[in-house]
């Protein structure tokens, strides 16, 4: 059973008057199909769920075909709803989706549709394209540590190296195989099909190598500069900025902009790499779960990364903005701002370094600010990260 609140949310907008067309985005793996299907279990014969995925000719007819089944419900038996997976590999999807809608809203045909779409970057292009007017969006993202400990009992230190897959938390007690899904299922599968074959990408092998290091960097600040050094045939900084871009819009890694308070921030200035689920760094360091935790290092920045993939999740998309600040040697992990509230969050692991000078340079810098350090000698990572990033900065 699907354990999420999303499927509520879900099941409740589509009871409503017919009045948006529901968009259901996220990343590969975090249960979108499981919680449509599940909202639409309640209404029976009077729903149609159809999948793109694997449709080598699905193009405008299977749109067209799908709609029309959904809509002789709507005529025959009343309200009705017509779920469609993985949309954005349809070519042109969302002209045919606009046309479709526009003509059941001219006809009264009270038909709900729910889009699902595992490539959010694209998903947004055609919404915005097409359909401006006509939609509303429901946010998967990465599961959370609640999430995942009610569902699979995990502890707090299995959160932090195995991430938020609900796919993958069978296979924990096989290191290797876990390993095996997360790259072949879930990195592989969202490189290429997600990423390589919908976008154009001038240098794919470039991609890959950028994925890598902001797995490599996660919890890090690294300059354009910098990356072009670790990298071969990196090209300009605008590419790299580009490539990060495509890589968060699939859900794997992110990267903050530096606070700069009501000045202008600027794409130029370094950014700190961020993965979006911690298992894309466990993997990729090599590290078996035994052998992380006994390195301390290497623990503190995975600590780190858990609470900044946190604060993005739980604010996609955008509705507070989540930065890092630096000034010469003093540092604040985590700035994040809504409207006039703002925290500082400064995070110490059990190696961590636990200090707060950064926070107050910024406090003289931008003004009062609200604190919270989590971890060492502050708010418990299991305790911040049962709640959400509006709990703590209201």
């Amino acid at each position: 059973m699907f354990t999420r609140e999303h499927a509520h949310r879900l099941e409740s907008r589509i009871v409503e008057p017919r009045r948006f067309i529901q968009i259901v985005l996220g990343p590969r793996q975090v249960g979108k199909t499981t919680l449509v299907r599940q909202a639409l279990a309640s209404f029976g014969d009077k729903a149609v769920y159809a999948s793109a995925d694997g449709h080598t000719l699905a193009g405008n007819a299977w749109i067209e075909t799908q709609w029309d089944r959904a809509r002789r419900l709507a005529v025959d038996k009343g309200p009705a709803v017509l779920a469609l997976d993985e949309v954005q590999k349809v070519e042109c999807w969302s002209e045919t989706i606009k046309q479709m809608w526009d003509e059941d809203s001219a006809a009264g045909t009270n038909l709900h549709v729910v889009l699902l779409g595992s490539a959010p970057l694209l998903m947004q292009r055609g919404l915005t394209e097409s359909l401006a007017g006509r939609f509303e969006t429901i946010p998967v993202t990465h599961w959370s540590f609640a999430e995942m400990e009610a569902a699979f009992g995990w502890t707090i230190d299995q959160y932090v190296y195995f991430g938020g897959y609900p796919g993958a938390a069978p296979l924990i007690d096989d290191p290797q195989r876990w390993a095996d899904y997360i790259r072949d299922s879930l990195i592989e599968t969202t490189v290429a099909r997600d990423i390589l074959q919908m976008t154009r990408v001038d240098k794919p092998a470039l991609l890959r190598r950028v994925f890598e290091l902001g797995c490599a960097y996660s919890g890090q600040i690294l300059s354009y500069q910098k990356m072009q050094g670790q990298l071969q045939d990196a090209g300009n900084t605008t590419t790299l900025a580009h490539y990060l871009d495509l890589l968060s819009a699939a859900g794997m890694i992110g990267k903050l902009e530096k606070y700069a308070g009501e000045k202008v921030r600027t794409r130029a200035s370094s950014p700190k790499l961020q993965v979006l689920n911690t298992a894309l760094m466990s993997v990729s360091s090599g590290r078996r779960f035994e052998d992380a935790r006994d390195d301390g290092a290497f623990w503190g920045r995975l600590f780190e990364s858990c609470v900044g993939a946190h604060l993005l999740n739980s604010t996609f998309p955008r509705s507070a903005s989540v930065t890092y600040w630096r000034s010469r040697n003093r540092e604040v992990d985590f700035i994040v701002e809504q409207g006039t509230r703002r925290v500082a969050i400064e995070v110490g692991s059990t190696g961590g370094k636990g200090t707060l000078t950064g926070i107050e340079a910024f406090k003289k810098e931008f003004g009062e600010t609200r604190t919270l350090l989590v971890g060492r000698q502050g708010v418990p990572l299991e305790e911040f990260l049962r709640m959400s990033t509006a709990d703590w900065i209201g």
